[in-house]
Order: structure tokens, then sequence, then C-alpha cells
């Protein structure tokens, strides 16, 4: 029988998705249970929810791991009359944990830019706003051929499986190759997007006067927080099943964007 427990795995998920890197304002890491108990499987997410807690709880795991750190700040009262709390509350009962890796993920570059920009078929990849050491926030490259910037937004909305986009103004006829990405908030990138000579930059919660700034020079695309980074999940699954083949590691059925498109 396996005798690993919570504490190996964190220290895999911490050599692997290396919270050192993370943002200033950020939380990931290790974030709620006792590392000494006997792991018997995760549950992958990119926001911890009600749903996502009881589906953890009903499939006898004892680990979830999301994307978003679910606190971010430090908790000044657990009671019932708060959501975070009630959730805290249920985890300790069953003896669950809890693990995020975010702007982390973010930053290395097989992580959520990574992800999105192989999915989208681009090539010759480099990081969009370097940190060193091959890490830093965003991801540039090029599509193998270029295209039409309406044929590439439709491509965009497949991927991502979203009905609609926000983008800003553009002529038709212009043509796509060399693409910027961030997955989630992005626009503290578009300065690097404009230097690196993109074509269009695709990324999410964009401000109405964000669409201003590019004057014509590059087409912005407002994708969704939720649709451009929820390939995280993919990514972190994968890891954790390498490592740890004898235990389910699945991915959150209950899971869906906090965004309806109507």
């Amino acid at each position: 029988m396996s005798k690993e427990t919570i504490n190996d795995v964190v220290a895999y998920l911490d050599a692997t998705f290396r919270p050192e890197l993370q943002e200033d304002y950020d939380n990931a890491g290790f974030l709620l249970g006792d590392g000494r108990e006997a792991y018997r499987g995760a549950l992958v997410a990119l926001d911890l929810t009600p749903a996502v807690v009881e589906e953890a709880i009903d499939l006898g795991v004892n680990l979830i791991v999301t994307h978003h750190p679910f606190i971010f700040s430090g908790l000044k009262r657990i009671t019932e009359r708060s959501e975070t709390g009630r959730m805290v509350m249920q985890m300790v009962r069953a003896g669950m944990a809890v693990y995020a890796a975010h702007t982390n993920l973010d930053s290395l570059p097989w992580g959520v830019n990574g992800e999105l920009a192989k999915r989208l078929g681009l090539r010759a990849c480099q990081i969009l706003s370097p940190l060193g050491g091959e890490t830093g926030a965003g991801m540039v490259g090029e599509l193998e051929a270029s295209v039409g910037v309406d044929e590439f937004l439709l491509q965009v909305k497949r991927l991502l499986g979203i009905p609609s986009l926000r983008t800003s103004p553009h002529d038709a006829s212009c043509q796509v190759r060399r693409v910027a990405l961030c997955g989630g908030s992005g626009a503290f990138l578009i300065g690097d997007a404009l230097a690196a000579k993109a074509d269009i930059y695709l990324t999410a919660d964009l401000k109405y006067h964000d669409f201003q700034r590019t004057e014509g020079r590059m087409v912005l695309v407002d994708a969704g927080h939720y649709e451009t980074e929820q390939f995280a999940k993919e990514i972190i699954s994968r890891c954790i099943s390498e490592k740890f083949s004898n235990f389910a590691c699945r991915i959150s059925s209950k899971q869906e964007g906090v965004v309806r498109y109507i």
C-alpha cells in the first residue's frame, strides 16, 4: 500500500509549479490541510466553489488543486455566515487539503500561456515580458501562415467554447500572423504586445479605454478570464497524474465560468 502523504504531493507541486515565481499580491501554494495525512487522490478546478468541495468529498479524494487561490488576504472570521467560512469548516471536517498554482503557473513557459499558444498553433513562441530564467508574463508567437482576422477570431471562439468576443475596431480585410496572448487579466501587457509587433493581442478583462490604446496598430481581443485560463486545469491534472499515477486525479465536472453569454 502506498504511503504518499499530502506533504509529498505538495513538495512535488512546489518543485513543479515553483510558487516562488508568484506575484507579490498572490497567495499560491499550500493553503489548507494537514500535510501528514495519507494522500487519497486529487480534484482539479479553476476556482474553489461549494460545488467543487462537495464533488471532492463525494469522490473520496482529499486534495483540491485550483488555479485561483480561494484565500487572497487574511481571513478575519471563519463562520457559517460567509461562503468561504462555510467551505473552510466543511473541508476541515472532511480532512481536505487545498493547493493553488496561480501567477507562478502563468509565468512558466509551458504554463497557462504556453498551453494556450500551443492550442492556437503558434510557433517560435517567446515570453512576451521576460522575468529571466525563461519565465515571465504573456507569450508571443506566429501562425504557420497568415489568416484573415475574422477567420482567426472564429478559431479562438471554437477553441475556447464561447459564442462571442469583445474586440477593438478593425478592418475585416486585415491579416493575422504574429499573435500575442496572456490568459486572464492582461491589459498591463498591451504595450509589450505592441513592442513585439503583434498583429493581434488575445487576453481578458479589458476596460473600455484599453481598446483605444492601440490606435488601430493592433487588434485587441477580450475572450474572457475563465475562458483564456481554462486549460490550466488540464496542465495541473496532467502533472499530478504523471507523478502519482496510482491515485485518481480528476478535473472537476462542476466547474464553469461565472460569466454567462446570452
